[in-house]
């Protein structure tokens, strides 16, 4: 048994918003106010970010068309006493589903505890493509 801290990646659509910036607050709010509901207060809501594919660089996952903003967020949790890293992946996507129900979760990132620190040898995206 062990203890993970897993990051998943969540696509927020959002409507009625004129800038970036409105789009990231009202999706941030959304899921807040979601989690908040489920008394799930221990997940941490952060800002997606992408990679330009031309240039590498780091940007915001956001975008707006015609009102609608679609807003990457990572939501990172701890999970204990997991069997294995796929185990605590599916107990991640369980807890935070609950809140955020018909929103397609992915996992981002996923690292080991030992003795309440971080193992740097965690699985990045692209590395496990298991979807639970």
């Amino acid at each position: 048994m062990g203890d993970y801290i897993v990051v998943l990646e969540a696509p927020i659509i959002v409507k009625d918003v004129e800038s970036v910036e409105e789009a990231i607050e009202a999706a941030v709010n959304k899921v807040m106010t979601a989690l908040e509901k489920e008394k799930l207060d221990f997940v941490r809501v952060e800002l997606g970010y992408s990679k330009c594919p031309v240039c590498g660089a780091h940007f915001e996952s956001a975008f707006v068309v015609g009102n609608i903003g679609l807003v990457g967020i990572y939501l990172t949790l701890k999970v204990f006493n997991a069997q294995s890293l796929e185990h605590a992946e599916r107990i991640a996507k369980a807890v935070v589903g609950k809140a955020l129900k018909k929103v397609p979760l992915k996992l981002f990132e996923i690292r080991e505890l030992h003795d309440g620190r971080e193992e740097n040898n965690g699985i990045e995206a692209g590395e496990n493509e298991t979807n639970a």
